[in-house]
This record gives C-alpha cells, structure tokens and sequence, in this order.
C-alpha cells in the first residue's frame, strides 16, 4: 500500500513538473474568443450614476415603499424587479435626504449605470405646508437629489442621471446646487471631480425638459452668486467686480454701464462716497438693464449692497467677524445674478439694477463717528457708527432708482448681523411696505424653499433713527436692540413714494452646510432663486404690483 501510494505521489510532481513545458495548443479562433472576453471583464467602462425616488412612511420602518414612475419602470424593465427586491433587503426604506446607492443592479455584466442611487421622498401626498409656509415635497426633491449627488460625484461618477422624482424644476436645482464646489485657486491636480447632469428620460416617458432648464438656470444664478461671494477681497476689489460683471451679463444680453467716483459726485452721492474715501481702491457705481418686453413698460428696480469687503471703518470688527466680510457684497452679487437667470430664462420683464461698490476699510481718510454728510435728496445724516455704513451705500442707490419711475425697488444687503440672532438660517427678513410685495415674495420662496420672513416696519422704529437733534436721520438710532427693524427705518426715509421692499440676507450669507443639503458649507448664494421666482410672479397681470394713487 505504501509503495502505490509512493509511486502515486512521484507521479502526480512529474506532471506538476511538466506542466509549465506544455505547450498548449488553442485554434487561433479560440485565442481571439479569449482576448474578447478578457477584455469585457477587465475594461473601464463610462461610471454612470442614476437617481430614482421612493415614497415612504418615514414614520413606519415596515414599510415596503413606492418607486416613482420612472423608478418602476426602470426596476421592471432594467432590472426584472431586482432593484427594488434589493432595497426591501437592504433595511428601511431611505427618509428625506437621504440616500442609498445599489451597485451592480442591472443582469448585464457590464451594466449601464454602474451605480443606482434610490433617495426617500416621504409621503406621496406632501404638498404646501402652511405651517412652516413651504412646499415640503419640492424641498424633498431637493434635498434628496442633492445628497445622492455629492455621494455619487465622490464615487468619482462622470455623469448623474435624475429622473424628475415628480417636479423636474426641483430635481435640477438640488442637483446642480448639490454638486458645486468653489475650488478655482486650488491645485488643478487636487480639484474634486465634477460629474455632468441630465434629465433622465425613457421612451414611453412624457419629460418636462422644459422644468428642467428652468431648474439648471436658477441653479446656476446661485452658483453665480456663491462664486462672487467666494472670491477673496483682495481678488475681487470693486474695480474686478466691475470687470468680472461685464464679462459675465454682456453675453448674456444685459447691458452694464460702469460709473466712476466723478460720476457719482455730480450726482451728489456724498453718503454713498463717504464709505469708500478711505481705500485706495476707488468706487464704482454699475447701472444693469435688461429689456424683456417693450422700452415704456415700467422696470423693477433692484438694488444690490456692493460693500466687497467690510472692516467695520474705525468702529472696527472682531476677527471672528473680519473672514466672512469678504461677501459682505452678497447684495450686488444676488442682483447681478438674478440679471443673467432672468436674461437666460427670456421673462418679458423690465429690470433696471443699481449697484454701488466699495470698501468700508481704515485709512487716514477714513469717515469718523459724529461726521455728517449730505444724501441725494438734500438729508442730512449724522454717522453715529462707522460699522453700519450699510445703510449709507444703499440710501443714495434707493434715491437713484426714482429716476426710473419703477413699479417697484427691491433692495438686498446685508445690514445688521443681529438678524442671526433673530431668524438664524431658516429665512431671510424682508421689510415692505407693500402688502401685495410680500404676498409675492412670500409665494415665491414657499416654491423655492429658500424662505422669507416680514419683521416690522413700523414708525416706532421710524422716530428711533430721527430723534437727534443735530440731523434729519442718524445710521444707527436710539434705543437698545431691533437692530435690522432700525436699518429699515433708515432706508424708508430714502424711498419718498412707490412700493418698496428691503431684504436683509445677513443671516443667511453664510451656511455650516448642515443644514441643507443642497448647500456645502460656506457662501450660500441666498436668496436668489427667491428674487427670480418673485420677478417670475410679478409678470402675471392679476399680482404684479400696482402703484398707489
């Protein structure tokens, strides 16, 4: 028996041996099937990503969940019903914002999206909620999108295709918000990847292509306003705010007149001079227009706050303050995109933008608690802080956009930091003295997401800033608190008839990106897809804003 087993083992190492000497004898057509199929399995094919919804009680975790239409016939079609076997496995169904990628769905070996991102809706009959005045299944799509975006663009996917998950509008703003990153000055080697975006359609599908541009417009105006408020203040002076509008509005069909310090002079702008006479960089005053319909038609104005960086002058700021003041232009920025989306978008609408620029710095020339200096309209305002120099910009701009005879002035800036203290990140104050105005604005940030809210404009706030005996008006008033309601009071004694209303964003300039998932952390861009969706409003004939005998 040992001697068998012996040879046994002898013989199995000779032909261990051997083996590599074989020489193996395939046809020529057999070595070709082998080389095709080692290349199937071996090649890189396009990384392709799909975003499909699933309705949800977000409450109930047995619950099985409801694709959207396209998901079901995505799931029936491409997967035989194996994608949504696979998500009812993988645990409970995904909530609002968030998401859970699916690899490998499809029965090809080379499947055409190599990752099937499934985002939680929530309840099919979400809708307005007049609790939190918001569209709660619009800001899911967003959300939603949003996130499964940013998971699939670190996958380092090249193309992301959203099925409209039920409004293709909100679809593409999540997306396009999502997957934006300021990183112009970093390394070209260490930028993050950005995927391309489309809509995805089948051919038994009825697709609102047209939403969806829609979407990608007003996303891209917020990414524009983001960009701006990005950009260092050493980069982006008033003069290279000046260049960086012309190249960007003259494409698209907006005209930009750009007005030197001597212009401003002759127009006796001297509140509006006296913030920026301390920086050696010199200011800048940009008149936008934009003719959508016919040239006697009435324009809205829009006036946007253009203080590119805010050190507070000699009441100066803390540090901790001093970082974010490089987007303390977050006014001009939102102006000058909401300009290119309503130039994009074709609205028969005529828009006339007022944007002063400066910087509020210190100098040897720098204006000084107690001066006095004189506005447009003859008023004599007594600086009782240098740091609330906001106000000072905007009232000149608020005197010049009279000579258009407009239906109304909306104004942007960012004018007290108090309002964080008020509203945090939920909504940005508006102040109007326009019934139909809010009613609008409101309206408009309800579909957006992007929210408002009415602080008070009342004449107690009024008497605050008219008290002192030495001038008309003073920039900050007497009294503790009601900060943003006193910035307010000051702007309404520079609007002498005609609907008006001022936006403070102060708040909501900056976002830790917990909040949103649509917003990374920094610059938020807001409010702007709220201003476009206003200007949108205000064409229809029975809202627009009327003008009062």
């Amino acid at each position: 028996m040992f001697r068998v087993t012996q040879r046994f083992v002898s013989r199995v190492m000779q032909i261990r041996l051997s083996k590599p000497v074989i020489k193996r004898n395939y046809s020529q057509m057999i070595n070709q099937m082998l080389q095709i199929q080692q290349m199937e399995i071996c090649a890189d094919p396009p990384s392709r990503g799909l975003i499909i919804g699933v309705y949800a009680d977000e409450e109930d975790k047995n619950d099985a969940g409801i694709l959207t239409q396209a998901g079901w016939r995505y799931n029936v079609q491409k997967t035989h019903g194996r994608l949504l076997e696979v998500l009812r496995m993988s645990g409970p169904m995904p909530k609002r914002g968030e998401t859970r990628v699916l690899f490998a769905i499809e029965p090809e070996r080379v499947p055409y999206y190599s990752a099937v991102a499934v985002i939680g809706l929530g309840k099919e009959c979400l809708g307005y909620n007049p609790y939190e005045v918001l569209d709660e299944q619009k800001e899911a799509i967003r959300r939603s999108v949003a996130d499964a975006c940013r998971i699939l663009a670190e996958l380092d996917t090249d193309r992301i295709e959203v099925e409209n998950c039920g409004h293709a509008e909100s679809a593409a703003e999540g997306a396009a918000l999502g997957i934006w990153v300021y990183q112009e000055l970093r390394d070209p080697k260490r930028r993050m990847s950005i995927p391309s975006i489309d809509l995805y359609t089948t051919k038994d599908e009825i697709c609102d292509i047209e939403g969806w541009r829609i979407g990608l417009q007003k996303a891209a105006a917020q990414n524009l306003t983001r960009q701006l408020q990005e950009m260092p203040s050493n980069l982006l002076t008033p003069t290279a705010f000046a260049q960086n509008v012309v190249e960007v509005l003259c494409k698209s069909g907006v005209n930009v007149e750009v007005k030197v310090e001597g212009w401003a002079e002759s127009q006796s702008m001297h509140a509006f001079l006296a913030v920026g006479k301390a920086s050696c960089e010199p200011p800048i005053f940009l008149e936008l227009s934009y003719y959508g319909t016919c040239a006697e038609e009435r324009p809205i104005v829009l006036v946007g706050q253009g203080v590119t960086f805010d050190a507070g002058g000699l009441c100066l700021k803390e540090r901790q303050e001093l970082y974010h003041m490089r987007g303390d232009m977050t006014g001009a920025a939102v102006v000058v995109a909401t300009c290119r989306a309503v130039a994009g978008l074709r609205l028969p609408v005529n828009i006339r933008g007022l944007i002063p620029l400066c910087e509020n710095v210190i100098g040897c020339n720098s204006f000084r608690p107690g001066d006095m200096v004189k506005s447009m309209n003859g008023k004599t305002i007594e600086v009782q802080c240098t740091d609330h120099e906001d106000v000072l910009v905007l009232a000149d701009a608020l005197l010049y956009g009279q000579n258009f005879c407009p239906k109304c002035i909306i104004d942007i800036g960012t004018c007290s930091g108090y309002m964080r203290q008020a509203l945090d990140e939920a909504a940005c104050g508006v102040f109007t003295n326009s019934e139909i105005l809010w009613q609008q604005i409101k309206h408009a940030s309800m579909h957006t997401g992007d929210r408002v809210w009415r602080l008070p404009l009342w004449n107690y706030y009024s008497k605050t800033v008219r008290s002192g005996g030495r001038s008309d008006v003073q920039n900050y008033g007497i009294g503790r608190g009601g900060r943003p309601c006193k910035a307010a009071a000051f702007l309404r004694e520079f609007v002498p008839c005609g609907q008006w209303m001022h936006i403070d964003a102060t708040n909501v300039m900056v976002t830790d990106g917990m909040e949103f998932e649509y917003l990374r952390k920094g610059m938020a861009g807001r409010p702007t897809r709220t201003l476009i969706e206003f200007i949108a409003q205000t064409i229809c004939k029975d809202t627009a804003p009327k003008m009062s005998k």
